[in-house]
């Protein structure tokens, strides 16, 4: 358990602050970058879309290695464990989707509430940005 709660404490810390540099970085290359304003907007979904990917992908192989190697529960379900099965997991989680096809078993289970948590905050944080450059951006254009 102590392994389950040390990387979910990881995952929580190293997602915030990809998210936190992702839009840091954002912020302070969109008014230089030399494109149309409104594509600006696009810039960053894009831009927040690879953010929460590589979040998915942690909490991922987190998963996966915690199943696979330390012995930490299982992930169980129609489509059995494997790479992809924690894949899919992760990102049915993170976006609060949650089908219930894949059910984690045992301590991971910690992961599988944290990560749903993270998932809302980031997302709501990602939305509220993208919020913030519309209203910087859209409508700007000279007509």
């Amino acid at each position: 358990m102590l392994a389950v709660t040390a990387a979910t404490l990881l995952l929580l810390a190293l997602t915030t602050l990809i998210h936190y540099e992702v839009l840091g970085l954002l912020n302070g290359w969109l008014p230089r970058l030399r494109i149309p304003a409104r594509s600006k907007v696009l810039v960053v979904l894009m831009a927040a879309f690879a953010a929460h990917v590589l979040e998915m992908l942690l909490y991922g192989f987190a998963l996966y290695g915690l199943v696979a190697y330390a012995d930490a529960g299982n992930l169980v379900g129609s489509a059995g464990f494997s790479m992809s099965s924690c894949m899919y997991f992760s990102a049915e989680t993170y976006t609060s989707l949650g089908f219930g096809d894949l059910a984690p078993v045992g301590p991971v289970r910690l992961i599988a509430g944290a990560e749903a948590l993270n998932g809302l905050l980031l997302i709501g944080w990602s939305a509220s940005y993208l919020y913030l450059t519309m209203e910087r951006f859209w409508g700007k254009e000279k007509a």
